[in-house]
């Protein structure tokens, strides 16, 4: 399965997290909104689902939510701040890169 074979990443509000199924396992990332943008807090993906592109689909769809919703990112997750780093065009969004709200 390649990462464009991916489900779709799903929004649990209540959860505080968006989620990708695949295989039995959930990868996950977990939020926090705050006035004007969106913490992106921790990206868990179980063991069985790493080198599947399943980190980079989560982030990446985080990311367009985000650009969809006008909403600045503040990227507490390392791994969403190296993907952004990786991706300018998701920089003029992330208050690590110089956004401001």
């Amino acid at each position: 399965m390649t990462a464009s074979e991916l489900p779709e990443v799903t929004l649990n509000e209540a959860a505080h997290r968006f989620e990708l199924h695949v295989d039995g396992h959930t990868a996950v990332e977990v939020f926090e909104r705050f006035p004007g943008g969106i913490a992106y807090l921790h990206t868990i993906v179980p063991k069985a689902l790493e080198g599947r592109g399943v980190g980079s689909k989560l982030v990446r769809h985080i990311l367009d939510y985000a650009v969809q919703n006008q909403l600045k990112v503040r990227p507490d997750c390392p791994f969403v701040k190296a993907y952004i780093d990786k991706h300018p065009e998701y920089q003029p969004i992330s208050l690590a890169h110089g956004a401001t709200l």
